[in-house]
């Protein structure tokens, strides 16, 4: 596989029509590691070490690569809990830049740093892989016929915004079709558009609509998180919100939403959760910006 130096901007992983440069900053890590997946149940991976680094951002990038490529990292350095520092390179992790994310948690004890029930807590460390339990990172293609379109920019005075789930909302529509209830798709739909406007929305605050995960305590009681206050990519529109595939279909089909709400003169607000992520306090599982760098993130 032909590996070239890259570039250290944009972050994330960027396809420019002939292949893909990947960009990740982590100040204290001591090595760096892109992880790519080639699709199978069998989740086979090839590691390639990240040489370059320019102004504590790791980046490569790959002539032969191609939209729709699975990849996550492996980021090396101290594990000193005390210090700040959770680097622990058995662990697979989401890139914060990701634009689509796909598949989901599958819970185990290998997705934690530290080892579950020691005595130390989070002080110790834990060396299972935690790839097959990972959703991957998926290379997505930019590119969207946005045409004309503008944001309204109704002024505040007259602005009403209707805060509503994705799912929720458009679920139980009588004027959805069936298979497209749940998914950013039904929100664009006419018969959705006319009942907002009917109402006099001029603008829909979306609760959050970014990747999250359901903690493990939910799932080992069954249950789910609905609301989604719990984000692990906040670039990437959360594949379960999208009718059209999860290979990265979902990020088109976003946009698309948003397309159709301007032309019918309504706003889109975004309900972003920063105060938390998905990998919660110290006892959490390293998923994402815990394992890249702790101590910076």
């Amino acid at each position: 596989m032909k590996i070239w130096p890259g570039k250290p901007y944009p972050l994330g992983a960027t396809w420019d029509g002939a292949g893909v440069n990947f960009s990740l900053f982590s100040e204290n890590a001591t090595k760096v590691e892109l992880c790519l997946f080639d699709g199978t149940a069998a989740q086979q991976e090839t590691r390639i070490a990240m040489n370059e680094q320019t102004h504590q951002v790791w980046h490569l990038y790959l002539p032969e690569a191609r939209l729709g490529q699975l990849y996550g990292y492996r980021v090396y350095g101290p594990y000193e809990p005390q210090e700040g520092h959770r680097f622990n390179p058995a662990k697979l992790l989401l890139d914060p830049y990701a634009k689509a994310i796909t598949g989901t948690v599958n819970w185990s004890d290998a997705l934690f740093g530290y080892a579950i029930g020691h005595p130390d807590q989070d002080l110790s460390r834990e060396e299972k892989d935690s790839a097959a339990g990972m959703p991957k990172c998926v290379v997505i293609d930019r590119a969207f016929s946005w045409g004309n379109d503008m944001p309204p920019a109704t002024p505040w005075h007259e602005t009403i915004i209707y805060e509503l789930h994705v799912k929720g909302f458009t679920m139980r529509h009588p004027g959805v079709p069936p298979e497209l209830r749940g998914t950013y798709a039904a929100l664009a739909c006419p018969a959705v558009m006319d009942y907002l406007k009917s109402l006099g929305v001029t603008a829909v605050e979306l609760m959050p609509v970014h990747q999250f995960i359901a903690d493990k305590h939910l799932e080992d009681r069954g249950l789910t998180n609905y609301w989604g206050y719990n984000s692990i990519g906040f670039f990437a529109p959360d594949a379960r919100y999208a009718s059209s595939g999860v290979g990265g279909e979902q990020v088109t089909e976003f946009k698309s939403m948003v397309r159709a709400l301007h032309r019918e003169g309504i706003e889109v607000i975004l309900d972003v959760v920063y105060n938390h992520t998905g990998e919660g306090n110290q006892l959490g599982p390293t998923l994402c910006f815990r394992g890249i760098d702790n101590a910076s993130y």
